[in-house]
């Protein structure tokens, strides 16, 4: 009996709670009425005594939780002193939520339960219950906006497949979709598929939605990678129309336009990039002039040549706002014919360009500088290995220009070092694939000299672009509109939190001024190199920097430590260096300032999309690295901690660069706690203690590729 009242009484609670949300919609909607329990009856169509009553018994308890006012006997208005917020949702893996308000320092919590028919990241409208001792929690009352409506799942029949369900593998979607049978759309159970959220009413547990595509059986590459790409909305394919333009473009190197360019095709120029790559975007020429300096001409294909404003190639650039690098694939921004043929500078062929050119004296010091459009003709194409070669003392073509330009890049590097750089060369893990692009080798991608000598030199053009179009010949500010790469500088409770840290580890970071902190970043990072904690110290490292973005206001480069940056070398994969272009042609030509509002907005999308095409590219990686190690299940590796939460501790094996998951409560040998200020776990009997940091032996026990999880045990060495 005891437990048929106790099931009773909970679904009485949650009938009364879903009441009282619709109640409190109907004031909300209306806040200058008053209504009494009969005119809120019958708007809900409440008809019999019983669900009258209930009503009366929901206002009752509105009234008590001070949302609403009863403003004389039986008339009821909403509290007009509540506080209403708008904001983006951000669900925890327990179904709890955080309000996340533009400008508020902290977000506020939103219990499970409250959270409406929000999904991850909507924006809502919330109201706010204030409680004695005790923080203000939120309520979802209104869904504003929908940040997605399409979504990647499982697909499940029921057992008499009359509908189904799309299950979403992420922790922060907390519902199922119902899937009526004619809305399956040819999907089989068990595959992959897009779901598309039709609707989701009020007495409803779960959305409606309908499949919009099957990607197909889960664990098949091209499945998976479809997946990962549709998942952040990203397209893996252009539309007919936008290839037929692009395909139509005049691609001819013409006398009548060679005329209007700087012709640089008798310098001696060549290419350096990485094995794999399709396209070249980039270009160094170098000459000797009659004074001893050398002029160092930095190329950029002449994107905006062939893509104009207003077209549909345009359109769809801007709406990718880049190309997105997987493992086993990259999505460009820009169409084939383009990316890999027209704009690319490949060796023997004339191309237009975009370019920079400095005139550097024997310390690397810029003495003249020149801005245009020009026209190329590439030596050599060298790949990052043949030049470092080539730097190493390997002899072959171009050797004493690469030398040359190596020395210059180094003196380059030095400069910025000592004017605040912070140096972070962290570590990429690379894949070798067979022929079916499974993953059956891993590499670490380390730059070395070859690497830095490009670097240095697009960084350079990057700097002086955006220093040309942002000051006047006195230096002083101008007020043309550009579009900037900014990087802010850190959070003082981050570095602070950093410093604690590395101070349990046996080093320190001094925070007390912006030149301290940059030098002893740098130092930390170079004690650390070769050392077991060198990419987790460089991961917090970087963590405790903002998020670099595009923008119209400047405010200089904390990382790079140039007061003025801006993207304008690789046009082909980056749409905010297109726009870059066409402003510094604008100028050049002596035309007025651009429309700030509009680049704003420009930047904020190109901004949104780079954040997107990360998180894309690493899944991508993560996935990769489940299927290289389901061949690896119960064997054993040394490994480091690179991750505490209050679930586990995160692993990464040193010999692949692969992390995955020892749960807190598979560890059998004590009760362990998550301790949030030492980054450990700690057991309540023992005292024995894991931290970021230490060195661990684990077993791999599951590989789940679905979520793109690695699960581990630990043992002893």
């Amino acid at each position: 009996m005891t437990k048929k009242k106790k099931i009773f009484s909970s679904k009485h609670k949650e009938k009364l709670r879903n009441l009282k949300r619709n109640i409190l919609n109907i004031f909300i909607k209306n806040p200058n009425k008053q209504y009494n329990y009969k005119q809120i009856a019958t708007i809900l169509d409440y008809k019999n005594p019983r669900q009258r009553e209930f009503v009366i018994q929901g206002l009752h308890s509105l009234v008590s939780e001070k949302q609403l006012l009863e403003i004389k006997i039986g008339k009821y208005q909403i509290n007009s002193q509540k506080e209403y917020v708008i904001g983006k949702i951000d669900f925890s893996q327990n179904g709890n939520a955080y309000l996340i308000i533009e400008g508020l320092e902290k977000d506020i919590f939103i219990p499970k339960g409250k959270t409406g028919k929000a999904l991850q990241n909507d924006t809502v409208k919330a109201i706010v219950h204030q409680f004695k001792n005790r923080k203000p929690e939120g309520e979802v009352i209104e869904i504003i906006e929908r940040f997605k409506t399409k979504f990647v799942a499982k697909f499940e029949y029921s057992s008499n497949k009359n509908f189904g369900f799309a299950v979403v593998n992420k922790s922060s979607i907390h519902t199922d979709f119902f899937i009526p049978k004619e809305k399956f759309n040819g999907a089989k159970n068990g595959q992959i598929v897009v779901v598309e959220l039709l609707e989701w009413q009020d007495k409803e547990d779960s959305p409606t939605g309908k499949i919009i595509e099957v990607l197909g059986d889960p664990g098949e590459n091209e499945t998976e990678i479809h997946a990962i790409l549709s998942d952040y909305g990203l397209p893996y394919e252009f539309p007919y129309y936008v290839e037929n333009e692009a395909q139509k473009l005049d691609t001819r190197i013409s006398e009548e336009e060679i005329s209007k360019r700087r012709d640089m095709r008798t310098i001696t120029t060549f290419t350096i990039d990485p094995v794999d790559a399709k396209d070249f975007d980039d270009a160094l020429s170098i000459e000797k002039l009659d004074n001893g300096n050398w002029e160092i001409g930095i190329h950029i294909a002449d994107v905006s040549h062939y893509v104009k404003p207003g077209t549909l190639l345009d359109k769809e650039a801007y709406e990718r706002s880049t190309s997105v690098y997987l493992v086993d694939r990259v999505v460009p921004m820009l169409p084939e014919v383009l990316s890999n043929n027209v704009c690319s500078l490949r060796p023997n062929e004339d191309k237009y360009t975009f370019s920079a050119l400095f005139e550097l004296d024997e310390k690397a010091m810029v003495k003249k500088q020149w801005f245009g459009r020009t026209v190329i003709h590439s030596d050599r194409r060298f790949t990052y290995e043949e030049a470092q070669e080539i730097i190493e003392g390997k002899k072959g073509d171009f050797e004493e220009e690469i030398h040359i330009l190596n020395n210059l890049a180094k003196l380059l590097r030095e400069d910025r070092m000592k004017k605040g750089a912070i140096s972070f060369d962290k570590i990429e893990v690379k894949f070798n694939l067979d022929e079916n692009k499974n993953p059956v080798g891993v590499y670490f991608k380390i730059g070395k000299d070859s690497n830095h000598l490009i670097e240095e030199f697009m960084l350079l053009a990057n700097k002086k672009v955006s220093e040309f179009v942002s000051t006047n010949k006195t230096g002083n500010p101008t007020d043309r509109t550009f579009i900037y790469r900014i990087h802010e500088d850190p959070d003082p409770i981050k570095l602070l939190s950093l410093k604690q840290f590395v101070n349990t580890l046996g080093y320190d970071i001094n925070i007390t001024n912006k030149k301290k902190t940059y030098q002893s970043i740098n130092k930390l990072l170079t004690e650390v190199k070769g050392k077991g904690e060198e990419n987790m110290i460089e991961t917090l490292a970087i963590r405790t920097m903002s998020k670099a973005k595009y923008s119209t206001e400047n405010v200089g480069h904390y990382g790079l430590a140039f007061d003025y940056y801006s993207h304008f070398t690789s046009p082909i994969r980056r749409y905010p260096d297109v726009i870059a272009h066409r402003l510094l042609q604008d100028y050049l030509d002596k035309k007025p300032s651009a429309n700030k509002e509009i680049i704003e907005e420009q930047a904020k999308h190109c901004s949104n999309m780079e954040k997107l095409a990360a998180d894309a590219e690493r899944d991508s990686i993560k996935y990769m690295q489940v299927k290289f190690m389901e061949k690896h299940i119960g064997e054993s590796f040394e490994g480091v901690i690179s991750g505490v939460t209050e679930y586990g501790i995160y692993v990464e094996i040193k010999e692949f660069g692969t992390e995955g998951m020892i749960k807190i409560r598979d560890i059998r040998e004590d009760d362990y706690r998550y301790d949030e200020k030492s980054y450990s776990i700690i057991g309540q009997r023992t005292g024995n203690q894991y931290q970021l940091g230490d060195t661990v032996y684990i077993k791999v026990i599951k590989a789940n590729l679905e979520k793109k999880q690695l699960d581990f045990e630990l043992i002893d060495n």
